[in-house]
């Protein structure tokens, strides 16, 4: 079976084209392909259907251990220059199935890629977060070692954003996996641990739900820069810093009428190749 392999600034993952929608992965065939020794490596697989629901096409993204995303930001940057290569769409904007919505993806003369995220969710049991109030932006989650304030928000996907001093010295392999098991979170949690650098610059790390610490999280730097400007009055247009390098986000923040979170970035392709679907089954 043909693959290619994207990233959306270090965020990775094995692209599969599924023209029929015939294409059905088990979670095991998912681990085995994102193993970075014995498969191809990767944080997710993203298999790329017709839409059937009103969109061009349809995003059906798988973590690294398995799990169903309902929603990926740099995925979907990267399945926009993969199908706009593999002739699976024409024309350099779409609108893209996810489990959070439809997504409108568009690739900019720069060569990156603009994404409409949607509007940010607030209310608890929508994220899902247990949380008495209106919203979880002062989240108590009660640890071992006692209590973590967290600004919880869904980008159609959940979200535990954490200020921080620094994101380099943050425990984020360690916080971040008790965080994203914790009862609180009945649907698990990503974990962002963020530090405002300036009125228009962030920088973070991310623990990814099913994935572990990744390089980038699309969804994560929305959501990252949704509490800045709620909660640490930056900007509405961001820079966000992560480890695999730089993401623009604007949201406008609360008001009426539609105030969606609007994403712009880069996805590379690194490689293409092949492999025997029935040998990691």
């Amino acid at each position: 079976m043909d693959f290619d392999k994207y990233h959306g600034i270090g965020n990775d993952f094995v692209m599969l084209a599924d023209p029929d929608d015939a294409l059905r992965l088990a979670p095991r065939t998912v681990t085995r392909l994102c193993d970075r020794r014995l498969g191809i490596g990767g944080d997710g697989v993203i298999r790329v259907a017709p839409g059937r629901a009103g969109g061009d096409l349809l995003m059906d993204y798988i973590n690294s251990d398995g799990s169903v995303g309902e929603m990926c930001g740099n995925g979907i940057r990267c399945l926009a220059l993969f199908a706009l290569e593999r002739d699976l769409a024409t024309g350099r904007s779409l609108r893209v199935e996810t489990g959070a919505g439809i997504k409108v993806v568009e690739i900019q003369e720069d060569g990156r890629v603009r994404v409409d995220m949607g509007e940010p969710e607030f209310r608890p049991q929508a994220i899902p977060v247990v949380w008495d109030g209106d919203d979880a932006l002062h989240a108590k989650i009660e640890l071992g070692e006692g209590l973590v304030e967290a600004a919880c928000l869904s980008m159609g996907n959940p979200h535990a954003v954490l200020f921080v001093d620094d994101p380099a010295t943050a425990p984020v392999t360690t916080l971040g996996p008790e965080l994203e098991h914790h009862p609180a979170f009945p649907s698990r949690v990503n974990v962002e641990f963020v530090a405002v650098h300036g009125r228009a610059r962030i920088g973070m790390r991310v623990w990814e739900r099913g994935s572990g610490e990744t390089l980038a999280c699309g969804t994560g730097a929305c959501a990252a820069a949704v509490a800045a400007r709620l909660l640490r009055d930056t900007d509405p247009t961001v820079t966000v810093q992560l480890p695999g390098g730089e993401l623009e986000i604007t949201w406008a923040g609360p008001g009426d009428g539609p105030r969606p979170v609007v994403m712009t970035g880069p996805a590379t392709k690194s490689f293409a190749g092949t492999f025997d679907l029935e040998a990691y089954r």
